[in-house]
């Protein structure tokens, strides 16, 4: 029974985020991001402090480097005494230090959720465990419709950055029978094929950058006008349930957050397929002695990391490895699902896939 508790409690780790946290987030982050110089990033457990510490002051640094990472060190020490976090409970503190005119500036933030232990000195902020995980930063077009109106609105995170309203007079009713209720019907659906046209070609303008595209709306607009989307859109497109155009902004930010962590199952799935596909023709390594050797030779396309990696033996060395493929520009992935990471037995590893094969 206490195993089965155990398992729950660490099952909940990767339930979905609250709006309200995914909300606070993504400010927080909005903010980050425009730190434009060498940064210092930390991630690490609630009651890691200590140890945090001491991997700070055994890792050496350049000078700058350095001068930030003893302000962390104090912060971490501040924080060890008042864990401040935007969810209910302090699972990850995160802290971002940078030096500002000559003065080293702190940012830190605590999340109820689990993050990987991430040390790692960058020319930028190092933000992205934030969006494989908890889904923040994300480009979503949110389109919401019936016959006669349609919103548009693009989501950058929980900030809307660009939206658009369009409208066209419909009249609901003819009253005349005959060929005269055929002819009125008929200029009906014409006039409102006309304007979903248009709203696609509106769609196609707003969906840069945009992952996905989720359309919603009350009645069956929504599935007439899917059939107006090109391939190109329908390849990003997913269906909104329970979506109308007085649907709560909280509610909204539930149903992006939703699709966002559908959406990246379904990329980590992927990505897996193709792990298992390149095994054979020689371009994947496990073993993390080759994974970091190929890692030095810059042989390394994308790196899969489980996201508990830190409660390996071998945490230190994934940890150097994580920024090691960040200023190499290989792609990182972190793993969140038990079931992936069991799959490919990552517990106490990292994978990669290579852009040529090794020896």
């Amino acid at each position: 029974m206490k195993e089965k508790m155990k398992n729950m409690e660490n099952s909940s780790d990767y339930f979905e985020i609250s709006p309200s946290e995914w909300l606070s987030l993504n400010q927080f982050l909005n903010e980050v991001k425009q730190i434009n110089s060498e940064c210092v990033s930390v991630y690490y457990p609630y009651g890691k402090g200590k140890d945090t510490i001491e991997l700070l002051e055994n890792t050496r640094r350049n000078k700058s480097f350095e001068k930030i990472e003893l302000k962390i060190e104090k912060k971490i020490a501040e924080l060890k005494k008042n864990p401040i976090s935007v969810g209910k409970y302090t699972k990850t503190l995160c802290i971002f230090g940078w030096i500002e005119n000559g003065k080293v500036k702190i940012k830190n933030i605590g999340t109820s959720k689990k993050l990987p232990y991430i040390y790692l000195a960058s020319k930028k902020p190092y933000i992205k465990p934030f969006g494989d995980v908890l889904k923040t930063n994300y480009d979503v077009l949110l389109i919401t419709l019936d016959q006669k109106s349609a919103r548009l609105q693009k989501f950058h995170g929980s900030q809307i950055t660009q939206e658009t309203k369009l409208r066209i007079d419909l009249q609901g009713r003819h009253k005349k029978g005959g060929q005269s209720q055929g002819r009125f019907l008929r200029a009906r659906q014409t006039k409102i094929h006309v304007f979903f046209k248009k709203i696609a070609s509106k769609v196609k303008e707003m969906n840069s950058n945009s992952e996905l595209i989720l359309l919603g709306g009350v009645g069956p607009a929504k599935t007439e006008f899917y059939n107006e989307l090109d391939s190109e859109l329908i390849k990003k497109c997913r269906f909104v349930e329970n979506l109308s155009f007085s649907t709560s902004i909280v509610d909204i930010h539930k149903k992006l957050i939703r699709h966002l962590y559908e959406y990246r199952r379904q990329y980590v799935a992927e990505l897996v397929e193709k792990y298992e596909k390149l095994v054979k023709e020689g371009l994947t390594a496990k073993r993390n002695d080759a994974i970091y050797e190929a890692l030095k030779n810059g042989a390394v396309d994308t790196l899969i990391v489980s996201a508990d990696y830190h409660t390996s033996s071998q945490f230190k060395k994934i940890m150097k490895m994580v920024e090691m493929a960040k200023n190499t520009s290989s792609k990182i992935e972190f793993a969140v699902s038990p079931k992936i990471i069991k799959k490919l037995n990552i517990d106490n590893s990292v994978l990669a896939i290579l852009r040529y094969q090794i020896k």
